[in-house]
């Protein structure tokens, strides 16, 4: 902040005590006399003195480092005060002119010639550089009369520009003040009142000039007129030496009362005594402007100070001397080493320095940035037109490379490479100090000749000259103006080469030639630079665009450095020249550029760091200050400033937590454009869920302290802001009526009032402290609004950067803006969501496992969901933990809270669903275990008949005992006999036929039997779903009543078109109107609909448990038929009974594999014959065992390890199945993270297969496809038995462990006795992980010695648990629940919509993500799924994200001659109104090289061409396989 009157805080000695008043006199007593006694004590015995401001001034000044003192000098500049000209060392006595602070300085004024016509030349100049008169006032002796106040009137009678006696805190003497030649220059006006009609300096001595004769000298010498006080008039060595001179002298005696007086020619005596100061300034300032003419007498700071003779004279210059010798170095090495630089700076002109050595920012640039904004703004062949542009855009980018290494750049470059961060500081100081000397001399050139222009063009207008003459000169004003524009070069144009040389040199991919042209080390640079304070370029004002590439990375840099440490954006917005950059630098003490005109270009971006003493109490570590160019340029004219204005708003609201609204003035009919542009900005930040707050700063109000003016100020805003939000409504489709209906604004709070920048009238005029006291009361009100807001990291602004950019590319903001980040967030919360959900899935499977068991030992005959709750009620705690530790603790939270309720919902969806479908599964085998009771009751029978007709077998053959083959033979058969015996009277199960009960069940239909046998003959049903066209499936309803004869005469013609060849077919549906794309998806999204409800249906059927039944198919059929009756009712066709019979064989055909294996399995099940087949080996090794005379302890311990073989295979199958679901989902990257990433893994595996087939599977049949994909890849995993026999051991050993316990458990609580009891014992032990083994005991009564019963079992066990870890990785498909089904049922429950446009499908993980919109990264062109240009046999080439980019329409209803605008797609309603197509300039290669790559086929299959304006651009032929693999990665992190 700056306020001048900090100059006269007073520091005072600290007193020790409070000061205490002695009373002299009672207050009782008369007399008075004590009173006027002047030797009465003090009651103060210790004096307090004051410090003299300007000692402390120069305290600071002597104990600060060169940069900080340039600092300090160039605010006591802008205060309008005396600046430090010659300082003397308060050690060395050593004088030094301290240049280096002056560099800054710069001042600007208005110089009037009255030669002749009186002429205004406006004149602005660096102060070291400029040349002017000097007046040198100094003193001989004391004087009772301020010197220096009188000065004062000279310059400003209304400011202390020079320090004097009477200004508040001034004491007798000074320290470090003293000795000092201060400077300080008058700029005039260019009014009347002017005091003089050019810039003078003044300088002035502090002190006695007899004591400070070193000085006084050097002063004297570089003076125009000096001007000398003295007590009396008398000779002196001084005096006399000046009156010798040349050069006019002024004597102002104190001890005379005459006025001003010519002694003699040029030397003055004006007396003092008794005399005001106004008379004597006037008259001091008639001989001045008398004498003031002599221009070989004039000062300039840089030339006198640094001369040989003032070195002789005893100066050191800062730039010089040993005080800042290092520094110094740095700037000698700079400009030594950059020596042709810094003399073409000095030599050319400054457009000319842009075009010559910064040629990347200019011409390529810009052209560069104008067709990257035609890329949304497509006509025509959009696909081609798009293409030309990107080769351009390419060759622009090619052209930058070549003239990137200039001389300058290349020298800039060394240097800020190479320097320390000292020098380097000196290093960019001075190569701004260049440029901006040379910018100055070149715009003041500019400057007058658009004044000199104007001025003809004014006057000839006035004479109403409409001759060529007018309009050459009008033309010459405009190519002035354009110089005007170009006529600035700085550090920033510096800056933005780096960056153009950067981009194009990253958009080639082209590597450094050598260390010196390593462009990849720019962004570090910059970034070095940014943390440590320099403003950065954000938006390129001259090209009108944001240099994405180059910001991305230089943000990556400054996290690499800083760590993504959170930062609060603050942006500002307002008119031109309204003090935007002024009020931002007294804010936070920045360095953007400030002057009346237009200085801000664009958006420039600083860092400023919040300090350790106020950190505590904010979530952010840095404020990063955005300033802006002003609205409402005069230089840009109609739609192009209304254009940009809107743009730039947007961009700056965007971007910011807070935007500071500058706003100039009361009067809100003087603020109505600038308001419409606000609230626009912030009511499109509104529809694309982006919250910034704002706060309303107006500037030049005149009385800010009136509390009733300003209410109804308040007021008046409110109601335009409000007026404005109605206007704005219509245009951005928005409902809002009032301002805080689009932003949380208070008005009373969010409302600040600034009094004028300048108390006075410039150039002389301070700066108003109450401006200051405003801008400290808003910084503490930001800060303290700040607060409260947690900010955004560095990547999450490069992000929000890139989106805005993005989206203002096109003209519907709202409806382009992709919120990157917040993309990215809800991917990521999609991966945590199907981990969560995996994680229940894998519990309940975990469950689902240990319950089926348990009924399988006839533990459980009833599942209670409210147990099946509890069970998971575990997990499912630990879910929701898991879930609210992410909401509330993770970094993106404030974002995340917009999903948290529906997330929720949809995991305890998941959870219940989980529930209830296991409730389902197990009560189904519950079912089936009750209706095979009868079954299980014959199996006890039948084993205990066979291990009897066994025994009695091997009773009989015991002498054969050691002939196994005989013993085999003779076992085969009686085998079959005890079968036949035992399964007397028992009917066998069937195998099903579904082939012949298809034909039946359709016949009982009604459809034609010659329609079923051509359909199976020629199997038009397999490919249903992947036909290119439906037209043969369709014809035209019969209409009952007819209206007009046209009607009848197009029905006449269907009949007729409808017999002729396929070739008329095409024909006739390109003449009248084929059946459109939309009309074939909406047929192809019928089949696939269709197929999944009857599919179901019949999957609901009780086929494992109760077998197969052919009324199943029957009511397949008839669901099937009846859906395409109520298609065919809210249709405009009807569809032949053809498609019918299809379409129910397509279905068929997709149940058999699965009725088969059920029916097998129910055969399995509940077939006695298969039941007692699946013993013979069984009861074989009993049979020899007896027939071996082995005990019936050795047999009985057979008969458990066979059982124990069977349970424990089945549990091995089903853990290993599960286990590997579970590496697979968690190891294979395909199956990782979202349904996104998936998508991408299936895309990558067709370019690698490269089949069409594949292809056109997937393309109609995602779902199937990506499961068939599924299926495969675990079918591959298992087929690497590495993978899955590591799991098949863990289990064995962990069941063999179990199993090994349960038997030393049994044994050592039933050692010896009822070998019934035994068995319950070891049963109970077993049955909670595997099948009950149910031995009869009646044949094993004898044994009763279970330590012999237990070494045997474990004996049977060692090769069974051999096998077992020798178990083939295929066994795993046999299990129960099969791991592609586990994964299919993970991954595959999601969103499977598809585009309306080009069929891709939407890619969100969670199934009913409403009321988020469906989505795809990757789009395709139409031509991929069939869609072709109305009107003709062309395929589409466009990608749906080019066409809403573009300027061409569509056809909702292909019949229909309505159309609708790409751009506004979802006005069209329907599922068109559910999707969100985002404009991308992607290169979007993958879909690029297939059309190319499978041109052929798709012409072939959909017998259609890319030709005409479904050309193919060459462009695309020129990719491959492998860049459009690698383009995955791209599409993946859109």
């Amino acid at each position: 902040m700056l306020d001048y009157r900090v100059r006269y805080v007073q520091a005072k000695q600290k007193p020790s005590g409070e000061k205490q008043f002695k009373q002299h006199k009672n207050e009782k007593d008369d007399d008075c006399d004590f009173f006027f006694n002047k030797q009465v004590e003090s009651g103060a015995q210790s004096q307090q003195s004051n410090i003299h401001p300007l000692d402390l001034q120069m305290a600071v000044f002597h104990c600060s480092d060169d940069f900080l003192k340039q600092k300090i000098i160039t605010k006591l500049s802008q205060c309008q005060y005396a600046l430090p000209l010659l300082v003397p060392d308060p050690f060395t006595g050593d004088i030094e002119c301290p240049l280096w602070t002056f560099r800054q300085i710069k001042k600007t004024w208005k110089k009037t010639e009255t030669n002749g016509d009186k002429k205004t030349i406006n004149k602005s100049t660096p102060v070291c550089k400029a040349e002017t008169p000097m007046v040198f006032s100094f003193r001989l002796g004391s004087l009772s009369v301020s010197k220096s106040q009188l000065i004062n009137t000279l310059i400003n009678d209304r400011h202390n520009t020079f320090f004097h006696r009477n200004c508040p805190g001034s004491t007798k003497s000074c320290l470090l003040f003293d000795g000092v030649v201060e400077i300080a220059w008058y700029c005039p006006a260019g009014r009347s009142s002017d005091t003089f009609t050019d810039c003078v300096a003044f300088c002035n001595l502090h002190g006695d000039g007899l004591i400070h004769d070193k000085q006084l000298k050097i002063m004297m010498d570089k003076a125009s007129v000096n001007v000398v006080f003295v007590p009396t008039l008398k000779k002196d060595p001084v005096i006399s030496a000046l009156l010798k001179s040349p050069k006019p002298l002024i004597v102002l005696v104190e001890d005379t009362a005459e006025g001003a007086e010519e002694m003699i020619k040029n030397k003055y005596r004006v007396g003092l005594k008794e005399r005001s100061i106004p008379d004597v300034s006037e008259e001091l300032n008639k001989i001045f402007r008398d004498r003031l003419t002599d221009k070989d007498n004039h000062f300039q700071l840089e030339m006198n100070m640094t001369s040989k003779a003032s070195i002789d004279m005893g100066i050191k210059v800062d730039e010089n001397n040993s005080y800042c010798q290092k520094g110094f170095s740095a700037a000698e090495v700079m400009l030594s080493a950059a020596m042709d630089v810094t003399k073409t700076i000095e030599m050319t002109d400054v457009s000319k320095i842009k075009n010559t050595f910064l040629r990347c920012q200019g011409e390529f640039w810009h052209k560069w940035g104008q067709l990257n904004k035609k890329q949304y703004r497509l006509k025509g062949n959009v696909e081609i037109e798009k293409c030309k542009k990107q080769t351009e855009m390419q060759k622009l980018r090619e052209e930058q490379c070549k003239v990137s290494c200039s001389e300058l750049i290349e020298s800039f470059i060394k240097h800020l490479s190479s320097l320390p961060p000292t020098e380097k500081e000196y290093f960019l100081k001075w190569t701004q100090i260049l440029l901006d000397a040379h910018a100055t001399d070149c715009l003041s050139s500019i400057l007058q000749s658009y004044d000199q222009v104007w001025s003809e063009v004014l006057d000839l207008k006035k004479k109403n000259d409409k001759s060529n003459e007018l309009k050459s000169k009008q033309e010459e004003l405009s190519e002035i103006s354009k110089n005007l524009q170009s006529a600035t070069c700085g550090l920033e144009h510096i800056f933005r080469e780096m960056g153009q040389i950067y981009e194009a040199h990253k958009c080639l991919k082209k590597k450094p030639e050598d260390e010196k042209t390593d462009w990849s080390k720019y962004p570090e640079l910059a970034a070095e630079l940014m943390i440590s304070g320099h403003p950065m370029e954000l938006m390129d004002g001259d090209a009108g665009q944001v240099p994405i590439t180059w910001i991305s990375s230089l943000i990556d840099q400054v996290i690499l450095k800083l760590g993504d440490k959170r930062v609060f954006v603050l942006s500002v917005l307002g008119i031109q020249s309204s003090g935007k950059s002024t009020m931002l630098n007294a804010m936070f003490g920045l360095q953007f550029a400030v002057s009346a005109g237009r200085c801000t270009r664009g958006a420039f971006m600083q860092l400023v760091k919040l300090s350790d003493e106020i950190r505590e109490g904010f979530q952010w570590d840095y404020i990063l200050v955005v300033d802006t160019e002003g609205l409402r340029a005069l230089e840009l004219e109609g739609n192009a400033t209304i254009h940009r204005d809107n743009e730039l708003a947007t961009f700056v609201v965007g971007i910011g937590n807070m935007t500071l609204v500058n706003v100039f003035g009361e009067n809100p009919s003087d603020m109505q454009d600038v308001l419409q542009i606000v609230v626009q900005a912030f009511m499109r930040m509104k529809g694309v869920k982006l919250s910034p707050s704002c706060v309303f700063v107006h500037q030049n109000v005149t009385d800010v302290g009136a509390a009733e003016k300003n209410m109804d100020g308040k007021r008046k805003l409110q109601d335009k802001l409000d007026q404005m939000v109605q206007l704005a409504a219509k245009e951005e489709v928005c409902d809002a009526e009032s301002f805080s209906d689009i932003i949380e604004f208070d008005v009373q709070k969010d409302v600040k009032y600034f009094a004028q920048l300048w108390e006075g009238s410039p150039p002389m005029a301070p700066p108003n402290p109450g401006y200051s006291e405003s801008v400290q009361e808003l910084k503490s009100f930001i800060l303290s609004k700040a607060a409260k807001s947690s900010g955004v990291t560095p990547s999450e602004f490069k992000t929000k950067v890139q989106d805005l950019w993005a989206a203002l590319l096109n003209e519907n903001f709202v409806f382009s803006f992709r919120n990157t980040l917040e993309i990215a967030v809800y991917r990521k919360l999609e991966v945590q969501y199907s981990k969560w959900t995996w994680s229940l899935r894998q519990e309940m499977l975990r469950i689902e496992e240990k319950l089926y068991i348990r009924v399988e030992n006839g533990s459980v005959d009833q599942v209670d969901l409210n147990y099946l709750y509890e069970e998971i009620g575990k997990k499912y705690s630990e879910v929701e933990n898991d879930f609210k530790t992410y909401f509330d603790s993770d970094k993106d939270k404030e974002m995340l809270v917009q999903w948290k309720g529906p997330f929720e919902l949809k995991i305890k969806d998941v959870h219940d669903e989980l529930v209830r479908g296991l409730q389902r599964k197990l009560s189904d085998v519950i079912e089936q275990k009750k209706a095979n009771k009868r079954l299980d009751e014959k199996k006890t029978m039948f084993e205990n008949e066979l291990l009897q007709k066994s025994k009695e077998l091997a009773h009989q053959l015991k002498d054969k005992a050691k002939d196994e083959h005989e013993l085999k033979k003779q076992f085969n058969s009686v085998w079959e006999d005890w079968v036949s015996e035992l399964t007397q009277g028992i009917k066998p199960i069937e195998n099903v036929n579904i082939t012949n009960d298809v034909f039946s069940v359709l016949q009982q239909l009604g459809l034609e039997s010659s329609l079923i046998h051509n359909s199976e003959t020629y199997k038009t049903y397999k490919d249903v779903i992947i036909k290119r066209d439906y037209s043969h499936y369709v014809g035209q309803k019969r209409q009952k009543q007819k209206k007009n004869e046209d009607i009848k005469g197009k029905e006449k013609e269907i009949s007729v078109f409808s017999k002729v060849t396929d070739a008329g077919k095409r024909l006739y549906n390109f003449l009248s109107g084929p059946l459109a794309q939309e009309k074939l998806n909406q047929i192809r999204d019928h089949i696939q609909a269709v197929e999944k409800e009857a599919l179901q249906l019949i999957k609901n059927k009780p086929v494992e448990t109760r077998g197969y039944n052919s009324s199943y198919l029957s009511e397949v059929a008839s669901l099937v038929k009846k859906k395409v009756e109520d298609f065919e009712s809210n249709w405009k066709y009807c569809l032949k009974k053809e498609f019918t019979v299809d379409l129910i064989l397509f279905v068929f055909d997709r149940a058999e594999d699965w009725i088969s294996k059920s029916h097998a399995q129910y055969i399995k099940n509940n077939d006695a014959r298969t039941y007692l087949e699946s013993k013979r080996n069984e009861y074989y090794n009993v049979f020899s065992s007896f027939c071996r005379g082995s005990s019936s302890a050795v047999v009985l311990a057979e008969v458990i390890c066979e059982k124990l073989k069977t349970s424990m295979t089945e549990a091995v199958r089903n853990r290993t199945a599960r286990d590997v679901a579970g590496h697979m989902r968690e190891n294979y990257p395909g199956f990782k993270e979202s349904r996104l990433n998936l998508e991408k893994h299936v895309l990558k595996s067709l370019a690698e297969k490269e089949d069409f087939e594949s292809y056109k599977t997937y393309i109609y049949e995602p779902q199937y496809y990506i499961e068939t994909f599924i299926k495969e890849k675990v079918h591959d995993y298992v087929r690497g038995e590495e993978n899955v026999s590591y799991l098949i051991k863990k289990n064995v050993e962990a069941l063999e462990k179990f199993v090994t316990e349960a038997l030393s458990k049994a044994t050592e609580k039933v050692k010896e006795g009822d070998v019934r009891i035994w068995l319950q014992e070891f049963d109970n032990l077993i049955k909670e992980k595997l099948t009950a083994v149910s031995v009869s005991s009646q044949h094993f009564s004898d044994v009763n010695k279970f330590d012999f019963l237990k070494v045997e079992i474990e004996k049977g066990l060692d090769p069974i648990i051999t096998d077992l870890k020798n178990l083939p990785p295929t066994e795993i498909n046999e299990a129960r629940m099969k791991p592609d089904q586990m994964l299919i049922d993970q991954l595959c429950n999601c969103c499977w919509e598809t585009c309306p446009f080009c069929s891709a499908v939407c890619t969100n993980t969670v199934k009913d993500h409403s009321p988020d919109k469906h989505c795809v990264p990757y789009h395709r062109p139409g031509g991929v799924n069939g869609r072709y240009i109305r009107h003709s046999e062309d395929l589409v080439i466009d990608f749906c994200t080019t066409l809403v980019a573009s300027d061409k329409k569509f056809h909702p209803d292909p019949n229909e001659e309505k159309s609708v605008p790409y751009k506004q797609y979802q006005t069209a309603g329907g599922k068109l109104a559910e999707w969100q197509i985002t404009p991308s300039g992607s290169m979007l290669v993958y879909w690029k090289w297939f059309v190319c790559h499978f041109q052929k086929e798709l012409e072939d299959h959909y017998e259609m061409k890319f030709k005409h304006g479904g050309k193919i651009p060459s462009e695309w032929k020129n990719y491959s396989k492998e860049e459009a693999i690698e383009s995955l990665e791209e599409m993946y992190n859109m």
